[in-house]
C-alpha cells in the first residue's frame, strides 16, 4: 500500500470503531478513501464529482452498530473483493502497491455495497473513465 493508502486506511478503521461495526464494509472503505485528499479524491474531481459530496453521502449511510470488539473487525465479502481487484489493477499497471485510485476503482467495480450506489448515484462511470 501506498503512504496515502496507509493513512486512508486508518480513517476506515476510525469508521468502524466509531460507529461500534464489528465488520468493515464498502461503505467504510469509501469513507475513508473521501476523508483526505488522495489519488482516489482527485479521480472523483476528474470525473467531475466532488469528493466531499460522495464523503458525506456515504456518511449518512453508516450505521451505529452494537459491537465493542474493536480488535476484531471482520472484512466484508464485497469488501475483500474491492481489495482484490485493486491489487490486480496495481499490477496489471506494473506497480507494486496498492494506491487510493485503484481501491476506488475497485469499489466501483464490485458493482454491489453500499459504496457501488455511492458512487454510482454520483455519476461515478468506470466505461466514461477509461475511454
Amino acid at each position: 500500500m501506498t503512504d496515502d493508502l496507509r493513512q486512508a486506511m486508518v480513517h476506515v478503521k476510525q469508521a468502524a470503531v466509531h460507529y461500534r461495526n464489528n465488520y468493515i464494509g464498502t461503505e467504510h472503505l469509501l469513507w475513508g478513501l473521501t476523508k483526505e485528499d488522495n489519488s482516489a479524491t482527485r479521480l472523483l474531481q476528474a470525473a467531475g464529482i466532488l469528493p466531499e459530496t460522495v464523503h458525506q453521502s456515504v456518511g449518512t449511510r453508516l450505521s451505529m452498530g452494537a459491537s465493542q470488539a474493536a480488535e476484531r473487525i471482520a472484512w466484508t465479502p464485497y469488501s475483500r473483493k474491492a481489495i482484490a481487484i485493486a491489487e490486480a489493477r496495481s499490477q496489471q499497471n506494473g506497480s507494486d502497491h496498492i494506491d487510493c485510485d485503484d481501491l476506488l476503482i475497485g469499489l466501483a467495480e464490485v458493482g454491489r455495497g453500499i459504496a457501488a450506489g455511492v458512487l454510482n448515484t454520483a455519476g461515478f462511470d468506470l466505461v466514461a473513465l477509461e475511454a
